[in-house]
């Protein structure tokens, strides 16, 4: 008997292969808060140890020798003295992609006033000078949550497979450490990746998670200058060339390079930080140092500043009568590129998991003008994205609104981020982002 169309129809589906059922992130997110459930006692007392033990740009040794121990207890294969203090984990689970999350382990040589009970007082050689130190940026934070994502990552290996780098980077703060790594053949000694991913901790409510398209920080260059005058008694200036004011000439003629030359619809940023000149008030010195950071997005801009800053320097001296002055270029490193497609990827999982409070700005949108360089990373041929995370209570943001006030931002002596609400929504970002590309069914 000759069968129907519709019954050949019934048979022929009922025979096709079925549809594979797109990944349950909801479910996932449920089995990464069931994992920061169990360990968060844990994660806050690494937390608090970290955040009481700052260690500045290559000397992150104490707290490097910490993550390694953490991760080997995980069943990472660690090696550290990456770079100078580096730390690289590695974590195979079957045949996929290779998947890069860092962190940084860098502090900051300043003074912390948050008051809280764990508040730093620890104090590190720098330049030769103790100097007190402090995790105001909120590496102390990454690092846990660093940690934490690794955890949970390996609580669910039914759910991905590939090869899991975790990436402890030293000198974020002197955009150095990348390089250094790199430099030390990262790529050649591990596995390069497939994937990269990093996340920032910022003064915004907690809850928000910010994914950027394209271009979101700025590229960095740090300068010093010295200004190489004749010294003389402080009262026979006329036996001097002063170097003071050479270098107080030079603070206010170097900003006409930003507001005069640049195009003013492009962004860019001259910053004197660091002034030091004399011993004594009475003794016109021979010298005067001055330290600087440029930001840009735009190539030719930064190219523009660079130049901008060589000339005025220049300048400033043969107007004084001195010798040509002293320009180091210290280091840098170029903005942040997230890749447009698989940023909207990670964003569209992470939203599908948690809801609200996930915001994509467009390529279009300026970047930001803080600096990072994880950009090495991506240079160097890792297609990834950089995240921001909120960590401010609402409450305590309304607090600040209220009284006409600006909350505390990274590098303030008085930052301090909500730890346990940052924790928790870094680690679902980032073990979120890890299974958007290497998850399984």
């Amino acid at each position: 008997m000759k069968k129907s169309p519709f019954l050949l129809l019934l048979a022929g589906l009922a025979a096709s292969p079925a549809v594979a059922a797109s990944p349950d992130y909801k479910a996932d997110l449920a089995r990464i808060d069931a994992v920061l459930d169990k360990n968060y006692p844990q994660l806050d007392a690494l937390y608090k140890d970290i955040h009481a033990h700052p260690e500045v740009a290559f000397q992150e040794t104490r707290t490097a020798a910490l993550l390694a121990a953490k991760m080997r207890k995980l069943g990472f294969e660690v090696t550290e003295k990456v770079g100078g203090t580096g730390i690289v984990a590695i974590y195979r689970n079957g045949d996929g992609p290779t998947v890069l999350v860092r962190t940084e382990l860098d502090g900051l040589p300043m003074l912390e006033k948050t008051g809280l009970p764990y508040q730093s007082r620890y104090t590190q050689k720098v330049n030769g000078e103790v100097v007190p130190t402090a995790h105001a940026c909120g590496h102390d934070i990454h690092m846990t949550w660093w940690v934490a994502t690794a955890e949970a990552l390996l609580a669910m290996k039914d759910r991905w497979h590939g090869t899991l780098m975790f990436v402890g980077q030293p000198a974020e703060e002197t955009v150095s450490g990348a390089k250094a790594m790199l430099d030390d053949e990262l790529f050649k000694r591990f596995p390069k990746p497939d994937y990269g991913f990093a996340a920032h901790v910022a003064p915004d409510a907690l809850g928000n998670v910010h994914f950027k398209e394209g271009m979101s920080s700025s590229a960095s260059d740090q300068v010093r200058i010295t200004f190489n005058g004749k010294g003389a008694h402080g009262s026979m200036p006329a036996s001097s060339i002063d170097p003071i004011v050479m270098g107080g000439h030079f603070v206010s003629d170097v900003q006409t390079i930003r507001s005069r030359e640049v195009d003013p619809s492009k962004f860019g940023v001259i910053t004197v930080g660091s002034f030091h000149a004399g011993t004594a008030p009475n003794i016109i010195p021979d010298s005067s140092v001055l330290e600087l950071t440029l930001r840009s997005h735009d190539p030719e801009i930064r190219k523009q500043l660079m130049a901008g800053v060589t000339k005025t320097a220049e300048a400033v001296s043969a107007m004084a009568g001195a010798p040509d002055p002293t320009i180091d270029y210290l280091y840098g490193t170029a903005a942040v590129y997230n890749d447009p497609k698989l940023t909207d990827k990670v964003a569209a999982v992470v939203k599908d998991a948690v809801g609200g409070n996930v915001s994509v700005a467009p390529e279009s949108m300026a970047a930001g003008s803080g600096s990072e360089d994880f950009s090495e990373f991506i240079a160097a041929g890792v297609p990834s994205v950089f995240i921001g995370v909120g960590g401010v209570k609402p409450e305590v943001l309304a607090g600040y609104v209220k009284n006409g006030e600006r909350p505390p931002v990274n590098h303030s002596p008085f930052f301090a981020p909500d730890p346990e609400g940052s924790i928790r929504k870094g680690t679902q970002t980032l073990a979120l982002a890890v299974l958007s590309v290497a998850g399984s069914e």
